[in-house]
């Protein structure tokens, strides 16, 4: 909430500490004591709410205002029974609070009301409501991605949402209801892939150990018209180890490393002219021990001299479209001096294997110094960490929204064919 506090200038007060205790006097020694039990604030303060056994409808925001001109509101605390705030403003005069963020239908809700009369006297009221079900005919709701488990310190974690959100405002609702937490604790952001996709990641990777959990407070909170929000199972993820592998496609070799230390360097043969092997981070998608790749699914005809059929095994898939670092015992020869793959990482049967058990999904492969295009953020895998900072941020309907408020806020396919 935003308040605005009232300021007031005392002169002439005096402290008088004692060896027994200290006691506090006001101006002049008479009037209210600082320290004075609030009163009660019933007489002054009106609710725009319902009481009793009518329903608050969840639709509308609630509104509190000052009685007269004797007692200003000096700060609103509105929570529902699961400890969700209710964001709301106060005007500068302290006559007028009122929400701005979305109630949750079904809910009931405590108010803390606090005002300040002419003398400085503090007053409280509280006040309980309950609102309504609301009129409506579709709910939104969010699947957290991937599932529950050990991942590599750059798995992003997904929100796919069950309805498409447009509305800018709509989408900061639903960005504020998903929350991401971790230990330790790092600063994040969501960002919008799609109208029906979010990712989160942190600046820079998720420290290695750290532990994961994302979960929304979406139910029953109002997204847009006739959109309402639904229940959502949360997920829990931990990191392993910081695994990198660095692949320089000029060099033909890769160096993998563990928590910044090298543990082995591998000679490689990547993407050769024409089919050269895209540059950027990469995170690790999955992995299969056998795959049988046919040059006909990336578009090479059969019969033409580029074109394959062939069992490839103890593949580590990095891209939808097909991209793998695999075994590829043909091109042993070339390993290490020249790239003659087809888009693919190649490198030998043993190195292949090594590689295959000592990464998991999630671990980051970033390729350097090829001629290829630049890894897609979105749509064939995680890019997501080839965006800066900056831009992510960019993404975020919450970012946007401070930027265009003059604030500033602190602070994810279908599998295709493979790639040889």
């Amino acid at each position: 909430m935003n308040n605005s506090p009232r300021i007031r200038m005392a002169m002439g007060c005096t402290l008088l500490v004692t060896a027994l205790g200290a006691s506090v006097t006001s101006c002049g020694g008479s009037g209210h004591p600082l320290s004075a039990k609030p009163y009660d604030a019933a007489g002054e303060i009106s609710f725009s709410g319902e009481s009793g056994s009518k329903k608050t409808d969840p639709d509308k925001p609630i509104e509190i205002t000052s009685e007269g001109d004797e007692a200003r509101i000096t700060d609103v605390t509105a929570t529902d029974q699961i400890g969700r705030y209710v964001v709301g403003e106060l005007s500068a005069d302290g006559t007028r609070w009122h929400s701005t963020a979305p109630l949750a239908a079904d809910a009931h809700y405590t108010v803390h009301v606090s005002t300040e009369d002419d003398e400085g006297s503090p007053g409280r009221k509280v006040l309980t409501f309950d609102t309504g079900h609301p009129k409506k005919n579709k709910s939104l709701k969010v699947t957290f991605g991937p599932e529950a488990g050990k991942y590599g310190v750059g798995q992003p974690v997904t929100a796919e949402l069950s309805a498409a959100v447009k509305d800018k405002a709509a989408r900061a609702v639903v960005e504020r209801a998903l929350k991401v937490d971790s230990q330790p604790a790092v600063a994040g952001s969501w960002t919008w892939v799609d109208d029906k996709t979010l990712h989160f990641r942190p600046e820079e990777y998720w420290p290695a150990g750290a532990t994961v959990e994302a979960h929304s407070t979406l139910d029953g909170i109002k997204v847009g018209d006739r959109l309402w929000g639904g229940a959502s199972k949360p997920l829990r993820l931990t990191i392993g180890d910081r695994i990198e592998a660095v692949t320089d496609a000029g060099s033909h070799s890769m160096t993998v490393y563990r928590n910044g230390r090298v543990i082995n360097t591998i000679p490689v043969t990547t993407g050769k002219p024409g089919f050269e092997t895209r540059n950027g981070v990469k995170v690790v998608l999955g992995k299969e021990r056998f795959v049988r790749m046919r040059s006909t699914s990336i578009g090479i005809a059969e019969g033409s001299s580029d074109s394959y059929d062939m069992p490839v095994y103890f593949a580590t898939r990095v891209t939808w479209s097909g991209e793998y670092v695999h075994a590829a015992p043909w091109s042993t020869g070339s390993q290490g001096y020249a790239n003659v793959s087809h888009g693919c990482t190649g490198m030998s049967t043993s190195n292949a294997e090594w590689f295959f058990n000592t990464v998991r999904t999630g671990d980051i492969v970033k390729v350097i110094n090829s001629n290829g295009a630049q890894m897609d953020p979105f749509g064939n895998g995680f890019g997501d960490w080839n965006l800066s900072w900056k831009n992510w941020e960019k993404g975020s309907a919450v970012q946007a929204a401070a930027t265009e408020n003059g604030g500033h806020s602190t602070v994810q396919a279908a599998r295709l064919s493979p790639e040889v």
